[in-house]
């Protein structure tokens, strides 16, 4: 398990620069995009759709590549204030079914992003199961991510950063 989690590691440090990059590209774009259309008179469609379609790869693949299980929203109040017992039978319960209900879906969600390659988005003229197919890995991180969630729960093994509350993911405000 330990190799698994190295592994996954190095590829969440690497998948961390890639989000990056989006997030950059995403700024430079918008940077752009105020140039031609203020400056220039120029409104110009491209801009809008790389932004958007940079947001739904950021966000999916940050999710499948970058973020720790502890950093996932769940409701803290509770589960912190929870036994240990209770704890491990709620990352179980959530695990399983978020798991179960992700795998059930998964080949539906397949069948859509397939079946988007017949519409082109607007101004890259790309193929739309491209621009969506970022969504299977991410069906698939959710699935195997939920499934590692219940496992620890019922072995008892989390990593400390999994279950530790760090204060710079708090609004102290």
């Amino acid at each position: 398990m330990s190799t698994l989690r190295d592994w996954a590691d190095r590829i969440s440090g690497w998948a961390n620069h890639l989000s990056a990059a989006l997030l950059l590209s995403m700024f430079v774009v918008f940077i752009l995009q105020i140039l031609f259309r203020y400056v220039f008179g120029l409104p110009v469609l491209w801009t809008v759709e790389w932004v958007t379609i940079a947001w739904l790869w950021g966000i999916l693949f940050s999710f499948s590549f970058v973020i720790r299980s502890g950093d996932m929203i769940r409701l803290d109040i509770l589960y912190n204030a929870a036994p240990r017992g209770a704890r491990r039978a709620m990352d179980v319960a959530a695990g399983l079914t978020v798991a179960g209900i992700f795998a059930w879906t998964l080949p539906h969600a397949w069948d859509y992003v397939t079946f988007m390659k017949i519409e082109r988005t607007a101004a890259f003229r790309w193929p739309f199961d491209l621009v969506f197919a970022i969504y299977i890995p991410f069906h698939a991180a959710v699935v195997v991510r939920m499934l590692m969630l219940a496992w620890g729960g019922l072995v008892g093994d989390r990593r400390p950063e999994d279950v530790e509350s760090h204060p710079e993911s708090y609004d102290h405000d």
